[in-house]
C-alpha cells in the first residue's frame, strides 16, 4: 500500500510542473492587434471604432477557454482578432501580457509591409 502511494505521489510531482506550464498560442497570419471592448453584444468597440461580433463568433480568453461575451462587458482588452468577409470580427484571442509583448501588425498595411514566421509565431519588419 505505501508502495502506490508513493509511486501515486511521485507521478503528481512530476506531472504538475508540465501541466502549470504555458502553452505557445498559434495565431493566423491575418490575425491583427487592437482594443475590443464589448459594449452590448454582438455590438463591441474595437480600436475605438463600432464593430460587431459576427454569429457564432468565439472569444478565447488568456487560458486559451472560449469566454462569453455577455461576461466581457465594459472590460478593455488587448487581443488578436481576425474579420470575416463583410467585415464583422469573428475570431478573438485575449492576450496574455507575454504575447502583449511580442510585436503584431494593428493594420492590414502594417501585415502587408511585415514578415511573418508561423512557427515561431513573430512578426519583424522588412529591411
Amino acid at each position: 500500500m505505501y508502495r502506490c502511494a508513493s509511486a501515486a505521489l511521485a507521478a503528481v510531482v512530476l506531472v504538475a510542473p508540465v501541466c502549470a506550464q504555458s502553452v505557445q498560442r498559434n495565431f493566423p497570419a491575418d490575425a491583427l492587434r487592437g482594443t475590443l471592448v464589448v459594449n452590448a453584444p454582438p455590438e463591441v468597440t474595437l480600436n475605438g471604432r463600432a464593430a460587431r461580433l459576427a454569429p457564432g463568433a468565439r472569444i478565447r480568453g488568456q487560458n486559451n477557454m472560449l469566454e462569453m461575451s455577455g461576461g466581457l462587458v465594459g472590460l478593455s482588452l488587448v487581443v488578436n482578432y481576425t474579420s470575416d468577409t463583410s467585415g464583422l470580427v469573428k475570431d478573438v484571442w485575449i492576450l496574455t501580457p507575454d504575447e502583449t509583448r511580442r510585436p503584431w501588425p494593428t493594420s492590414p498595411e502594417e501585415a502587408q509591409a511585415w514578415d511573418f514566421d508561423p512557427i515561431a509565431q513573430v512578426w519583424s519588419r522588412r529591411r
